[in-house]
């Protein structure tokens, strides 16, 4: 049997465990955030478009990843802290993962395994990759770290309707 977004549990902020059956339905964009990059502006952009279609089945969940350049150094609540004072976050943020690695988060090897990136490559590049998984917890689409949310608004939108 295939695997889909609502099979996995993750750890939220506060270490208490997430089960993503509770975004059965929806259209979700998982995306590997951090503080402390060049993409990190991002926030905002991803926080209109939730907010653009959170009322018509749509989430975005971030997982907070310190892989790449050690950008994202702080603590889970500190990290919660950065996101909503500096960006209004309102959508979920997780604990922290790894997304490449021995000790990958299941749900990412899940995500790589099923949208691999250019040349069929599934490790993740950099903070800020996105994946967009449709209402059947099947991924759609893999984007790039520099594909603006208001890019992927688009895609949003033709799926939703």
């Amino acid at each position: 049997m295939d695997k889909k977004l609502t099979d996995f549990k993750v750890k939220a902020a506060d270490g208490s465990d997430v089960s993503m059956e509770k975004f059965k339905d929806q259209v979700v964009l998982v995306v590997n955030v951090a503080s402390k990059c060049g993409f990190t502006p991002q926030y905002k952009g991803l926080e209109e478009v939730y907010k653009d279609f959170k009322d018509q089945g749509f989430t975005i969940v971030g997982f907070p990843c310190n892989q790449f350049g050690a950008q994202e150094p702080g603590s889970n609540q500190e990290i919660q802290q950065f996101c909503e004072l500096n960006y209004g976050v309102s959508f979920p943020v997780m604990g922290k993962v790894n997304v490449n690695g021995e000790d990958t988060a299941p749900i990412y090897d899940w995500l790589k395994e099923s949208a691999p990136g250019i040349l069929g490559t599934e490790m993740i590049k950099w903070n800020f990759t996105k994946f967009l998984v449709g209402r059947d917890g099947k991924v759609l689409k893999r984007y790039a770290p520099q594909d603006e949310p208001a890019k992927i608004a688009e895609d949003i939108k033709k799926i939703i309707s």
